[in-house]
């Protein structure tokens, strides 16, 4: 499902400062935070080995791309991949408006999404969504400030991205102008385990149950299926002068790793 949290162009630090937990079944394969693809496109983020996309992923020419999504209870067959939505941003030449109008032409061949394309050298942030079902798809310019996506739209009030902001304009408000230990930030903010009351959850559809597992910002549920919960945690921390670093956690064999990979926009 994933969940994200970040305050963009209204920090004295960071251009930009983003959390992230990526939810998924942990039988899934998939590899942890690298460089991948070829020629001057590579891509830094982690990669879905069965579907071949990434949910998050970043590039040295500024580009960011992640995504949500959508909690429904019926998937579509067929479907295309949604983790290939950030590969088609992340190796263009286009604006992120340009390919945020390209994804809308094509919404009704995916399953529900939400999709952030940021161009960090133009400072420009876009939202494109393809719920809800029936309806237009959503593109809208993203403001300074802090924003949370869980898995309805931007900025949903759902408890969990009520808290997660809370939690973390706290955090930030304590820090001041000083930089921030992404260690802290991941272990602080995105292992909450806290659950929304039952009588407070959203109306998505989905059995109530599924719909109070996945309430909590970190989450691990046992289904038929296996066990699906929080895999990784990433957080892309830029400056205004172009010097970057993604740090992420993430579960491999069973066991909690962790690395960092800095980089310089150019």
């Amino acid at each position: 499902m994933c969940i994200a949290a970040w305050i963009w162009q209204a920090h004295p630090v960071h251009q930009l400062l983003l959390i992230l937990n990526r939810d998924e079944f942990h039988c899934r394969p998939t590899k942890a935070v690298g460089w991948w693809g070829e020629g001057s496109k590579k891509i830094l983020g982690g990669r879905d080995v069965l579907g071949g996309g990434t949910w998050m992923g970043c590039t040295k020419d500024g580009r960011l791309a992640f995504l949500t999504n959508v909690l429904e209870p019926d998937a579509m067959p067929g479907a295309r991949t949604r983790g290939d939505l950030p590969l088609r941003f992340l190796q263009s030449n286009k604006s992120p408006l340009e390919v945020a109008t390209e994804v809308a032409e094509e919404a009704h061949e995916y399953n529900g999404f939400n999709l952030i394309l940021a161009d960090l050298t133009t400072n420009i942030m876009v939202y494109a969504s393809n719920r809800p079902k029936g309806q237009p798809a959503t593109i809208q310019l993203v403001s300074p400030g802090l924003h949370v996506l869980s898995n309805a739209r931007l900025d949903s009030p759902w408890q969990k991205a009520i808290r997660l902001g809370k939690n973390f304009r706290e955090l930030l408000r304590e820090h001041g102008d000083d930089e921030i230990e992404v260690k802290g930030i991941v272990e602080r903010l995105m292992t909450d385990t806290t659950k929304a009351d039952k009588d407070r959850l959203p109306n998505t559809g989905c059995d109530p149950n599924w719909e109070h597992g996945l309430s909590s910002i970190f989450i691990e549920v046992q289904t038929d299926q296996g066990l699906y919960g929080t895999r990784s945690t990433a957080v892309l921390s830029v400056h205004y002068d172009g010097e970057a670093s993604l740090y992420e956690k993430y579960l491999e064999s069973g066991i909690w790793k962790d690395h960092t990979v800095n980089y310089q926009i150019e």
